[in-house]
């Protein structure tokens, strides 16, 4: 027996376009896509272990003046290559000065010469992937075989060179290690630009008329970011091992700085001596700022694949 309908009272049925938009979902904004990437950054343990080690040193290079208990310089030749103690946390070295406060204070040099080192060698990187993923043809063949040709030299060895024929300052160090990052970061933006040239909205902006300095950095630069950002973190790890790594060869920063790998440099000699707190101390710092950095990296990197 079938149900009757009182006249007026029917339902009316929904159109068909409007079923269709009801059962699809709702497309994804670029706003909502970063916002559910920073949700899965502050999930990822490796990304907040390796932000804590790295605000810890951040927090050390701009307050570590007014925290520690000596002054980094101070000597006291009564009191030198102590052991660690209440007085001296880490001991002293061979001229009594205080191991803790030099590890402190000097995360200042190292932070602020990797950093931007990184900064520059990031902003080289990609203009200059930009440039050779988009015109491809003569100019990306030469760029490359001359990215090619520097990239077959190790960056200690080059850095060595130029440091050697220009003179010794933060400066120069900066430079060319940026200058020598340049060259890393390139070749992986040009591979993300390759793969982003032949799609339909660079097709788009073509038939639009549109320059190529504007296709470049503001249609195809938004679309490469996630590359440019883990390269810059694994970068940033690169860097603090080759300032570090300078220092202790006398090519980097400088007397009377605590920067960490000088620092290493002047106590080395000790150890045989029995004196390990004068190295091991340094060693550790560059060790966990370098991990931090990885570990961030990490998360960054499993966070853009995901």
């Amino acid at each position: 027996m079938s149900a009757s309908v009182t006249p007026g009272t029917e339902t009316p049925m929904p159109a068909a376009s409007e079923q269709v938009a009801a059962a699809r979902p709702a497309l994804e904004t670029p706003k909502s896509i970063q916002r559910d990437r920073l949700r899965l950054l502050l999930r990822s343990p490796p990304f907040m272990f390796g932000m804590v080690i790295l605000l810890f040193w951040v927090v050390m290079a701009i307050f570590g003046p007014l925290i520690v208990p000596y002054n980094a310089d101070d000597t006291d030749l009564l009191n030198t290559l102590t052991p660690p103690s209440g007085d001296h946390w880490f001991g002293t070295d061979q001229f009594g000065r205080d191991v803790f406060s030099r590890v402190i204070v000097g995360s200042r040099d190292i932070l602020i010469v990797a950093p931007l080192a990184t900064l520059l060698g990031t902003v080289v990187g990609t203009i200059l992937g930009l440039i050779t993923g988009y015109a491809r043809g003569l100019t990306d063949d030469i760029v490359s075989r001359i990215v090619d040709a520097f990239l077959a030299l190790p960056l200690l060895i080059i850095a060595m060179l130029v440091i050697t024929a220009l003179g010794i300052s933060n400066t120069t160090v900066i430079v060319v290690i940026g200058l020598s990052f340049g060259l890393v970061v390139g070749r992986t933006v040009r591979a993300a630009v390759l793969g982003e040239r032949d799609l339909d909205y660079i097709a788009a902006a073509n038939l639009r008329g549109e320059k190529p300095l504007y296709i470049m950095f503001v249609e195809i630069l938004p679309n490469v970011m996630p590359p440019i950002l883990v390269e810059t973190t694994v970068r940033l790890g690169y860097a603090i091992f080759t300032v570090a790594s300078l220092s202790f060869l006398g090519l980097g920063i400088q007397p009377p700085s605590p920067d960490w790998g000088l620092s290493i440099s002047q106590n080395y000699g000790l150890i045989g001596g029995g004196f390990w707190w004068t190295v091991l101390f340094y060693a550790i710092a560059i060790g966990s700022l370098v991990v931090g950095v990885n570990l961030t990296a990490e998360g960054v990197q499993s966070v853009i694949d995901a």
